[in-house]
């Protein structure tokens, strides 16, 4: 899943990111306002992490920005700006959840993933195509009853692709999800992900669930 952190403390900002790349979700970086709201508009996120005292535009006018253009990507709002107004002006401008600095990182972990929940899964947190499960909660994945390992990129593209099922994903679709904002598209790093993740899924297993759309990308195929 795809996570737009929008803090103009660069320090705070790669430890955010650092954090959540650990856990498996690809991250982009934005230090302004301006830079934050354009990249919230041109690119598909599945959450914005969003501070307010931000330069060029503050956060509180990106979120209401946001907002006006029918964008409903959660937004969790961190930021130190700690009273009770702030709070409400927070909420009542249209962010989902709102937590202050400074902050526990397991406490941020859990808010972002209850959003997601909430969100993407109608608060059902398993996926399932075929034989195929993916915990969200867990991130045990299993095919036939038997586990399988993933590292943390095969775990992101496999979440992607069982989001979108019966979908044709272009290469560049599964690079702007998977990895992040500045990511080179022209590499062959996609195919070789997805040749790694077919061989834990599909090797060995019937039906094969990974197919290829030749010259165009791929799709997961539900069966």
């Amino acid at each position: 899943m795809r996570i737009l952190v929008v803090e103009d403390e660069k320090k705070v900002s790669n430890f955010i990111k650092k954090g959540l790349e650990e856990e498996r979700y690809a991250v982009d970086n934005a230090y302004d306002g301006e830079s934050g709201l354009y990249m919230a508009e041109v690119n598909e996120y599945d959450l914005v992490v969003l501070d307010l005292m931000i330069p060029k535009i503050d956060g509180l006018e990106v979120l209401k920005r946001i907002r006006g253009n029918r964008n409903n990507v959660p937004i969790l709002v961190l930021t130190a700006k700690d009273t009770v107004e702030d709070i409400v002006k927070g909420l009542d401008a249209g962010c989902d959840d709102y937590l202050t600095k400074p902050f526990e990182f397991l406490e941020f972990l859990a808010r972002i993933r209850a959003l997601l929940r909430r969100e993407k899964t109608d608060k059902e947190p398993i996926l399932k195509i075929a034989d195929l499960t993916l915990s969200l909660v867990t991130h045990k994945v299993m095919r036939k009853g038997k586990e399988v390992e993933l590292t943390g990129k095969e775990y992101a593209l496999l979440e992607y692709f069982m989001r979108n099922p019966d979908k044709v994903l272009t290469r560049t679709m599964i690079s702007e999800h998977v990895w992040d904002y500045d990511f080179d598209s022209m590499t062959n790093v996609v195919d070789v992900y997805v040749n790694y993740l077919r061989r834990k899924i599909d090797k060995g297993f019937e039906p094969k669930l990974i197919q290829t759309i030749r010259g165009v990308g791929y799709i997961m195929k539900r069966v």
